[in-house]
């Protein structure tokens, strides 16, 4: 049984223990978030893109796609992946060590059976010289216990997310996971114009997939 998060006790996490894990662990974040825009209508500063933390792990939240209700989860408690509709149907596998191409072939043929349609694009953003998902064929590890570490860190992080936000009087993001940058996030905005983009993030231009506007 996991134990309790003690609220003053912070996860202990090293990258160097867990960092292979961590960077299978963004690219099946990808394809989640993937799925989302491609079914989610424009939203500003991209939230309709994002990820959420859940009690379980992290999910896409309700999707509405042309077949109906659709959400996918990384569950981080019994590590399985799942697919639900609004029609009940559900369709799940394991989280264990596999290539990404692997991943993306399991997660296309779980949303096939519940009925979804799986449109992404099928490359990774944010990343250096970026191998299509499918082709991404090494075998990669899965840490179960630090991908459990890293779940209770997110929830540890939250609340205090949430209660730096809610004294500010101005435009305010949800606190999400961004999974381009692999991150979690809020955003409090001035009213101030941006500054153009330094353009320092590899393929975050790239959008264009079957259905239009996407990353």
């Amino acid at each position: 049984m996991t134990t309790p998060i003690a609220q003053n006790a912070w996860t202990s996490l090293p990258y160097k223990y867990w960092a292979e894990t961590s960077a299978a662990l963004h690219l099946w974040t990808q394809i989640l978030g993937k799925y989302r825009v491609a079914h989610t209508p424009w939203v500003n500063h991209a939230r309709h893109s994002t990820l959420h933390v859940t009690p379980r792990g992290m999910a896409t939240g309700p999707v509405h796609e042309g077949r109906g209700c659709m959400s996918l989860t990384l569950d981080f408690v019994d590590h399985v992946f799942i697919a639900e509709a609004d029609s009940g149907a559900r369709a799940e596998f394991p989280l264990k060590k596999m290539s990404v191409a692997t991943f993306y072939d399991r997660a296309e043929n779980a949303v096939t059976k519940i009925g979804g349609t799986f449109d992404i694009h099928g490359a990774p953003n944010e990343l250096p010289d970026a191998t299509p998902f499918a082709k991404d064929t090494a075998t990669r590890p899965y840490d179960a216990d630090a991908v459990r570490r890293f779940h209770r860190a997110l929830l540890q992080m939250v609340p205090d997310f949430e209660r730096f936000r809610t004294g500010f009087a101005g435009k305010v993001s949800p606190v999400h996971f961004f999974w381009g940058s692999f991150d979690l996030a809020v955003i409090r905005f001035s009213g101030r114009p941006a500054p153009p983009s330094p353009r320092r993030y590899p393929e975050l231009a790239r959008c264009r997939g079957p259905r239009g506007l996407q990353p």
